[in-house]
């Protein structure tokens, strides 16, 4: 007779969660469980596989060979669960929903997010317009949005909600010289960008003169620029894609604090559509960041 895999879900979810954050103590905090029972959902799927999972350091937890392999099968399992209580229990939801977001957050995040909610929701139509945080406020307060994701300072409990903290590091390419006796050129987004404010702030607070040498509008534009050499610049740690570097304190650079993206709603009575979708993404941007 052929076992049965030990497929359940609450134990593919917390292997899941402790893949991601490399940590039974940080997977326990994610899913409000004891690290005791975490252990326990491990050592069952442990068991039932025959083999491991995961192989355990003094500091962090790493996939071992067959976790390597399950990952992306657990991750589909648990979307397919999700798509099947969607449409059991909320089949019939529709209508349009227009959402807001930074491009690099987009690009960076959000497309797998918007996917599954469309596989759950096929009746519901998104209108998704990237744009820089000002405009998006701006278009937010004239009613042209019924949901927002906004980049802004660290808050804490504030309006909106925040969905995610961003590490922000100065990127710079392979071919420029930081010469020590002349400011430092920088690649930047149009003002009143907050990547742009951190980079000003960051180095007039540490002395260090600056000039602007070029400046686009799109992340694409801006990582262009920095890869051809005119300049250094600031973004979110995930997007230093292949061909930039990370610079810092050896090149004399000041240290950046994060940022946060916030998810602002519409005033007044919302379609459900938009109420599941604002979950789906507060929902799966906890997941993600752990």
């Amino acid at each position: 007779m052929i076992p049965r895999p030990p497929f359940d879900l609450d134990v593919l979810r917390t292997f899941v969660a402790v893949a991601e954050t490399a940590s039974f103590t940080r997977a326990a905090a994610r899913l409000g469980l004891t690290q005791s029972s975490v252990s326990i959902h491990v050592r069952r799927l442990e068991d039932g596989l025959g083999q491991r999972v995961f192989s355990r350091g003094h500091r962090e937890v790493a996939l071992a060979p067959a976790g390597e392999l399950l990952l992306p099968l657990a991750r589909q399992m648990l979307d397919l669960a999700e798509l099947a209580r969607s449409r059991l229990t909320e089949p019939d939801v529709a209508g349009t929903v227009r959402l807001g977001t930074p491009e690099d957050f987009a690009t960076l995040h959000l497309s797998d997010v918007l996917s599954r909610f469309a596989r759950a929701h096929p009746q519901v139509a998104l209108q998704v317009n990237c744009d820089f945080t000002v405009n998006l406020l701006d278009g937010f307060g004239k009613g042209q949005y019924d949901l927002v994701l906004c980049k802004r300072e660290p808050q804490g409990a504030s309006e909106g909600t925040m969905v995610w903290r961003e590490p922000l590091v100065w990127v710079g390419g392979d071919r420029l010289r930081l010469a020590a006796d002349e400011p430092i050129p920088l690649v930047l987004a149009p003002s009143p960008d907050i990547y742009r404010r951190r980079a000003l702030a960051a180095l007039e607070q540490a002395g260090k003169p600056w000039r602007v040498a070029y400046t686009s509008p799109s992340l694409a534009g801006v990582q262009a620029a920095v890869r051809a050499g005119l300049g250094i610049t600031v973004l979110a740690k995930e997007a230093v894609a292949p061909g930039l570097l990370m610079l810092g304190g050896e090149q004399g650079l000041p240290a950046l604090a994060d940022t946060e993206i916030a998810l602002y709603r519409a005033p007044g009575s919302l379609p459900k559509a938009v109420d599941l979708l604002a979950e789906h993404i507060i929902r799966s941007l906890e997941a993600a960041s752990g």
